[in-house]
């Protein structure tokens, strides 16, 4: 990404066009972004970490309005809608790789969760290895989620997103 985007948003809150609320939202998922996408290349080096992250899988945000998200993704990034079900979506790029932006619908905008691709994901293991490493979390349909040290909900998953 490139810091132009983040430009182009500081622009829209000072043109009157974003709320502040929504400028932090925007800028926080931007961020996580930024962050945590250079660290998913080096995921895996350390052969002794609880999990093996293949790479990241997706981001999830949480927005006021799917279809105006929709078409904000759209307009400005060239993403495309590719599933949609209820309060949520899911956006991806040109490349139709395993990686996609998900689109929760919320009255409290911003990051809901990051998730990594686990490398040979077997959900009973990957239970047994944060037991083991004292870390909570939760077990659902998509995969399973725990806390950063922050409070920030990490998912893991298979490369696909239904898994």
């Amino acid at each position: 990404m490139r810091p132009e985007f983040a430009d182009q948003i500081v622009e829209q809150f000072e043109k009157g066009q974003l709320s502040r609320r929504q400028l932090v939202a925007r800028l926080m998922g931007l961020g996580a972004a930024m962050a945590v996408v250079p660290d998913a290349a080096r995921a895996g080096e350390d052969g002794n970490s609880t999990l093996q992250a293949k790479g990241l899988n997706h981001i999830a945000l949480n927005v006021r309005d799917l279809e105006r998200s929709a078409e904000f993704y759209r307009a400005h990034l060239g993403l495309k809608v590719v599933h949609k079900q209820g309060d949520f979506l899911w956006v991806l790029g040109r490349s139709n790789d395993d990686r996609f932006l998900a689109l929760f619908r919320n009255d409290n905008p911003g990051l809901s969760h990051y998730a990594y691709t686990i490398e040979n994901f077997d959900p009973d293991e990957v239970v047994r290895k944060l037991n083991a490493a004292g870390i909570k979390h939760r077990r659902e349909r998509h995969g399973i989620y725990f806390n950063d040290p922050d409070g920030l909900v990490v998912q893991v998953s298979g490369p696909n997103p239904e898994g």
